[in-house]
């Protein structure tokens, strides 16, 4: 397959607002994700949805139509406990948000009250109250290790655009002087691994999102081709304003086999 006469073999694709809206899927996703399975091509679906385990992400996908195994999924919270075992083995770890435990494995979970040397931010859901919000504010003042699984401002649902977790760890970087290490997009390293996961270069690669910034110019910061999709979170004022353009924008990912001339 071929885009602007360059060899493509591998798409990395997001999965909220590009193949489903609250595990609906989107008009035309699941014959669009099947042609370009049939075709041949590599694929991984590179999520920053942390409510679900990555099994729970895959089996929702299966019942949405999706031929998908759960080993095609790489998401932020496994990255995030890939990350912690390397980087912070044996330490105490204080999760805040809606990340799941199971993909945790290896990583010691405690309260605010446990003196924990890792604050570990995952989706954003009802525990962001201000109280539990100005605690940790207090933790990482005292020095604990400051990790978010994504900087993910807002995600589509089908009751409309909800606020998520990047709104509040850009505030608190903001407010502590340093910035957060960020395990999913628009981590580099959680790119590097989805090439990984496909052993393919960044050349040979296009990610399709429907995030200007965490999706489409994050991947091209490393080399990937971007595809912004017209469906999810998009908003024409975003990409007006995005500081970078994409590669390509079509209206949905029903439009990607075109793309590619499949």
């Amino acid at each position: 397959m071929t885009m602007a006469g360059t060899t493509i073999d591998g798409l990395l694709l997001d999965m909220d607002g590009v193949l489903t809206v609250s595990w609906e899927p989107l008009p035309g996703a699941v014959d669009a994700f099947a042609r370009l399975r049939t075709a041949g091509l590599a694929l991984r679906v590179l999520t920053n949805t942390t409510g679900r385990t990555r099994a729970a992400l895959a089996a929702g996908l299966r019942r949405a139509g999706f031929a998908i195994a759960d080993d095609e999924i790489l998401s932020a919270a496994v990255a995030a406990g890939a990350y912690l075992r390397a980087e912070h083995p044996g330490a105490r770890v204080f999760l805040l948000g809606d990340a799941q435990p199971a993909d945790l494995e290896g990583v010691e979970l405690v309260g605010l009250d446990d003196d924990p040397e890792v604050v570990l931010f995952s989706g954003a859901d009802e525990s962001y109250a201000f109280a539990t919000l100005n605690r940790v504010y207090r933790v990482l003042l005292d020095g604990a290790a400051f990790v978010a699984m994504h900087r993910t401002f807002a995600w589509m649902t089908t009751a409309g655009l909800c606020l998520d977790a990047g709104a509040y760890v850009v505030g608190l970087e903001q407010a502590l002087g340093r910035r957060a290490v960020v395990t999913g997009k628009p981590s580099p390293a959680f790119f590097a691994a989805g090439l990984a996961a496909l052993g393919l270069p960044a050349d040979r690669v296009v990610m399709v999102g429907d995030d200007i910034a965490g999706d489409v110019l994050a991947a091209q910061a490393v080399g990937i081709r971007g595809v912004l999709v017209r469906t999810g979170k998009y908003r024409p004022d975003a990409l007006e304003l995005a500081p970078g353009a994409p590669d390509h924008v079509v209206d949905s990912i029903a439009s990607v086999p075109g793309l590619l001339a499949l």
